[in-house]
């Protein structure tokens, strides 16, 4: 059974940093392009980046464009973001997902940027 489990998420002041984690079982985790959507409360789920096979591209929406790093290690099935410069306006709850034609998703994990 494929499971995406995100971790990492937590209370930072803004400017702060945090690194987010989405470990992978159960599938071919190298053979796909990943993503990562975050949800605020009272808003709906967005795109936040994704990447590709092998590392070859990738894409960010413009909110966090210059801010936050999407990364993989094939190697260790998991996929990071690393967030910097945090805002109070990224606090929300951040999920990976896989780009294939069934999409799955983790569970999530909570951010808080607050002072």
């Amino acid at each position: 059974q494929v499971q995406l489990v995100e971790s990492g998420g937590g209370l930072v002041q803004p400017g702060g940093s945090l690194r987010l984690s989405c470990e992978a079982s159960a599938f071919r985790f190298s053979d796909y392009s990943m993503r990562w959507y975050r949800q605020a409360p009272g808003k709906e789920r967005e795109f936040v980046a994704r990447i590709g096979v092998g590392s070859r591209w990738t894409d960010y929406a413009a909110s966090v464009k210059g801010r936050f790093t999407i990364s993989r290690d094939d190697a260790e099935n998991t996929l990071y973001l690393q967030m910097n410069s945090l805002k109070p306006e990224d606090t929300a709850v951040y999920y990976c997902r896989t780009d294939s034609r069934v999409p799955y998703w983790g569970r999530g994990t909570q951010v808080f940027v607050s002072s």
